[in-house]
């Protein structure tokens, strides 16, 4: 019977131990937990940050005054517009420019804008605005240029073009190369 009793004390001892055991890790777990929740939480910052630049185009559409032009029966001045278009960032302020072309032996010789064919020329003019008083070049040498401002759309400028005479032309197919700069 010693041993029943020695045993039965033994599993009485081992189901306590066991039992406490599971109480200590128990409290433990609640204690962690609470110390845990406890904790005063660490907060920092981090920039977000973005560039926008400014930003334009051009682009230009042909001026033509004719591909059939008959020198003794059209009355002149003879008058043809173009289209120039401008998409600039919103708010950008800008200056579209047209160089004095590519035959007026000068880069601010606007007034003797000249169209060739072979050796012929023939005189033109740009001008900024209808009644074709304002001569449209860089600002210099009795020029104005266009000043504008960006929506983020494209925005339209017309360019008025003005063949004075067509005095003692020579028949043939005049051209010449304006160049268009936007400064922002």
């Amino acid at each position: 019977m010693s041993n029943v009793r020695t045993a039965t004390r033994r599993s009485t001892l081992a189901t306590r131990l066991m039992q406490g055991s599971v109480l200590l890790v128990g409290l433990g777990l609640f204690c962690l937990s609470q110390y845990a929740g406890a904790a005063t939480p660490v907060t920092s910052t981090f920039p977000v940050t973005a560039t926008i630049t400014s930003a334009c185009t051009v682009s230009g559409s042909s001026l033509n005054f004719g591909s059939a032009i008959d020198p003794l029966s059209v009355s002149t001045p003879l008058d043809a517009t173009s289209t120039l278009t401008v998409t600039c960032s919103n708010t950008t302020p800008y200056t579209v420019s047209l160089s004095a072309g590519a035959n007026a032996g000068g880069a601010t010789n606007f007034a003797n804008r000249t169209m060739k064919s072979g050796a012929d020329t023939l005189a033109y003019q740009l001008y900024l605005d209808s009644g074709r008083s304002t001569v449209w070049g860089d600002g210099t040498a009795a020029s104005s240029a266009k000043n504008g401002t960006g929506t983020g759309s494209v925005q339209s400028h017309t360019v008025y073009g003005r063949l004075p005479s067509l005095a003692n032309v020579v028949p043939g197919s005049y051209t010449d190369t304006v160049t268009v700069t936007i400064s922002y």
